[in-house]
């Protein structure tokens, strides 16, 4: 009978050569811990002393954490001749989103909107001023750029302003689409952004048809939304409602969707606005902060708090998700479950803002109701303001080349790779973060920006840090955390 492993004299000898560092950073935690992780974003928690005792080559081979380290690719020796080809597969793993070049094209098909949010990320026009409508010539226009993209299958998003204001346009879009899909083999899907304000049965018909999700705002609980999205009659709480009910009759259930926005009236209430989201049949939130663009700038909203107040907000929130889950009801913090998926699996979820380089105008691009193409959403806002640093082109003027090769995408791509910025290079949470070149020249005036001062490094490493210490703390959260990720 053949024997099936080597005696264990073999593999005590192959240890005596000591062991080698694979490359890897490490950042203090609370207390006397460190996380570690490697290429890949693998991690380990160990303490101090003994973070001293790995990177000075003292580690003793039968320490606990020794073999943790050499199957985490973080150390080998000369048993793991295949650690750095298993490393390098799983940094090409976490990089294979790249390929997918582009696969979001955002149509701005109308800046008019019924709304009057203060914290709105646009300059709004009015709902009837008709002049900042995207015209026919200009949508095809951007259609031909935006079937350019190397991606087999992509996703158009429309949105505003109020997009159903101009949901004639759409309708015309999604059809040419259609059938050029078909022509070329490609396969696209369709998104609106809406407010559900001015929905109707006969445009949710049209979404059924073809396939088209809806994307809403709902901000908590009636007086709290009314307050953050007022509108003409102050019932825009009653409107999301009830289009959400119309929308979910029509389209099915899982085909609605809802965003919130975090303002200075939503601190001290996360757990009602999850509730909220729960009585209405939602099993997920992504609990956003305010963005540094557009008329939030003008209203001052931006200003509301700071990073530090919104990351009290933040923990509450997903405090309160952990508790409903701990008791058997299943509800998902998204924006955990983005950076969980960077944490835990071998896969990049693809998540703009968390992107190195920067996901602007390889991830999405931005077509304007003028024809401005953009490298991102922010970007487009922030041309809203009079800064088009972001604009690459015009969809009228400027072919596919013209602008992904654009000095106004490269640029910022090549300043945003985190690997070579200074801090992020050394930063232990750089597999799980981004680069953010709009956010940072927006409040920095510069697309690499200061990192200790930096509002986007603040909130992100203090909630990877919170993230893994959940983990560390309770095994039954980390279960949790773990079965967000499994089926996404």
């Amino acid at each position: 009978m053949a024997k099936r492993f080597l005696p264990a004299e073999h593999y005590q000898k192959s240890r005596q050569g000591g062991y080698r560092l694979l490359p890897f950073r490490f950042t203090a935690l609370r207390g006397n811990s460190f996380v570690l992780t490697n290429m890949a974003g693998e991690y380990l928690v160990a303490e101090r002393d003994i973070l001293g005792l790995i990177v000075r080559h003292q580690l003793p081979l039968d320490s606990p954490i020794y073999d943790q380290l050499k199957s985490r690719h973080f150390i080998e020796d000369d048993d793991s001749g295949v650690a750095q080809e298993l490393l390098a597969l799983k940094v090409r793993t976490k990089s294979q989103h790249l390929a997918h070049f582009t696969s979001l094209h955002i149509f701005v098909v109308s800046l008019r909107c019924e709304h009057s949010c203060p914290y709105c990320q646009v300059s709004r026009q009015s709902d009837d001023k008709i002049a900042f409508d995207m015209s026919l010539e200009t949508a095809m226009k951007s259609l031909d750029l935006a079937f350019r993209t190397p991606a087999k299958a992509f996703k158009i998003e429309f949105q505003g302003g109020e997009p159903l204001l101009n949901f004639e346009l759409i309708k015309q879009i999604v059809l040419e689409a259609e059938q050029r899909a078909i022509r070329e083999e490609r396969e696209v899907a369709f998104v609106i952004a809406t407010n559900l304000a001015v929905v109707t049965e006969d445009i949710l018909d049209f979404c059924n048809d073809h396939s088209i999700l809806i994307s809403t705002s709902l901000d908590g609980p009636r007086d709290l939304h009314n307050q953050n999205r007022p509108r003409p009659g102050k019932d825009s709480y009653e409107r999301t409602i009830a289009g959400i009910e119309l929308s979910r009759k029509v389209l099915g259930h899982d085909r609605v969707s809802a965003l919130m926005t975090t303002t200075r009236f939503s601190l001290k209430r996360a757990s009602e606005i999850i509730d909220e989201y729960r009585r209405l049949g939602f099993d997920q939130i992504f609990l956003r902060a305010l963005s540094p663009y557009g008329f939030a700038v003008k209203t001052k909203s931006i200003n509301a708090y700071d990073a530090a107040e919104w990351l009290q907000f933040y923990k509450e929130g997903l405090d309160h998700v952990i508790k409903l889950n701990l008791d058997g009801e299943r509800f998902v913090e998204r924006y955990a479950a983005i950076i969980l998926t960077k944490m835990l699996t071998p896969f990049n979820p693809g998540y703009v803002d968390l992107m190195s380089p920067a996901g602007i105008g390889t991830q999405a691009l931005v077509y304007n109701y003028d024809g401005d193409i953009y490298a991102s959403d922010e970007g487009r806002m922030l041309a809203e303001m009079g800064d088009k640093t972001f604009r690459l082109g015009n969809a009228m003027t400027n072919s596919y080349e013209d602008i992904i090769f654009s000095d106004a995408l490269l640029n910022p791509i090549e300043d945003s790779f985190t690997g070579s910025v200074p801090m992020c290079s050394e930063c232990a949470f750089e597999p799980y973060c981004g680069a953010e070149p709009v956010f940072h020249h927006a409040t920095q005036g510069d697309p690499v920006g200061h990192k200790p001062t930096s509002g986007f490094c603040t909130r992100n490493m203090e909630i990877f840090r919170h993230l893994i210490e959940l983990m560390e703390n309770s095994p039954e959260i980390e279960r949790i955390f773990r079965s967000w990720v499994a089926t996404r």
